[in-house]
């Protein structure tokens, strides 16, 4: 084959791969609560009278001050049975489910939600070292440090918002005993919202990027809890695979005070029978 057969060849793949990676991103933004279900396209999230530009200071995602069209969370949810639910879930494209309580969206002069739209007037970056931009829907935050906003929140390629009941409800395997110490119920309450949106654990969770951390053993059986923190502070320097997609959490994003609260959870897990109340 020729050098400019080769050529030619080459840029088809990379076409190809372009497109077949546009066409694996949400087209439109979807809305469930009850037997309630609302679709949107970004054309018609922007051309809503609320839609208005947004600075967000510090983007959880892209890690600097970052500028959008959006719309509010509240005025998208107006008219559907929001209060049925005491949670949502927030659904990315590539398996990611943010458990967010229906309080944080609706708290008066907590955080402000707001679904980003990645519009044709001017394209989002790539996200640090992805290939790909936080779009086209991107829930995020005015004022986080109102309601103690976390990175796991901050949902990227947003696909769904779902009221559901609280993962505790629908997931009798999450709870742990009354008798379970402060640090352990911590824990609980850090895993569901740090870590369940990637792993699920003992099949609770909707997350589906990362692997299950009590099945089929508990992750505390074969990692020690130094090697947890490790591998949550900083994944690629205990172990690393080309299509690895956890990143680190910084004290910042997850203090150490939780990041002992979920290891402690997770060990208490590992002692206790799989939906010990």
């Amino acid at each position: 084959m020729s050098r400019a057969m080769l050529f030619a060849l080459s840029a088809c793949l990379v076409l190809a791969a372009a497109y077949a990676s546009a066409a694996e991103q949400p087209q439109s933004l979807t809305l469930r609560f009850g037997a309630e279900t609302r679709s949107y396209s970004a054309a018609d999230l922007l051309a809503r009278a609320d839609a208005a530009t947004i600075s967000i200071p510090l983007d959880s995602s892209y890690g600097k001050p970052m500028t959008y069209r959006a719309v509010p969370l509240k005025g998208l949810l107006a008219g559907l049975p929001v209060h049925g639910a005491d949670a949502v879930q927030a659904a990315a494209h590539d398996g990611f489910v943010a458990e967010i309580p229906t309080a944080l969206l609706t708290a008066p002069g907590g955080a402000v939600p707001w679904v980003a739209i990645d519009g044709p007037a001017e394209k989002w970056p790539n996200l640090p070292g992805k290939s790909a931009s936080a779009g086209p829907f991107y829930l995020v935050w005015e004022h986080p440090e109102r309601s103690r906003i976390m990175s796991e929140q901050w949902v990227t390629e947003l696909d769904s918002v779902a009221g559901v009941r609280s993962p505790e409800k629908r997931w009798p395997q999450l709870k742990v005993s009354a008798s379970a110490s402060g640090q352990v119920r911590h824990g609980m309450a850090a895993y569901v919202t740090q870590c369940l949106p990637c792993h699920q654990l003992y099949g609770a969770g909707s997350g589906t990027m990362g692997p299950d951390l009590g099945r089929p053993m508990n992750v505390t059986a074969y990692v020690t809890a130094a090697g947890l923190k490790a591998l949550t502070r900083n994944p690629r320097a205990v172990r690393f695979w080309p299509a690895m997609q956890m990143g680190g959490f910084s004290t910042k994003a997850l203090p150490d005070a939780d990041l002992d609260a979920i290891v402690a959870y997770l060990q208490y897990k590992a002692a206790h029978a799989v939906g010990a109340n």
